[in-house]
């Protein structure tokens, strides 16, 4: 399976984040660096109905 490409904003510095999600992640939570801040963000992934994946993405200790 392909990995899907995902805006998110970090939850810190604001800025877009691009994310790489896999479909073998959907139900999962992970923790990755903001790409401009460096801080540790939750990343929760949800598959959509249609099958395409979404990110939510939050503060680590929120």
């Amino acid at each position: 399976m392909e990995r899907e490409e995902c805006t998110a904003h970090c939850p810190y510095c604001g800025e877009p984040l691009t994310l790489l999600l896999d479909p073998m992640e959907a139900g999962t939570d992970y923790i990755e660096d903001c790409q401009v801040c460096c801080r540790p963000m939750v990343v929760a992934v949800s598959a959509e109905a249609d099958g395409s994946l979404s990110a939510l993405v939050r503060a680590e200790h929120e």
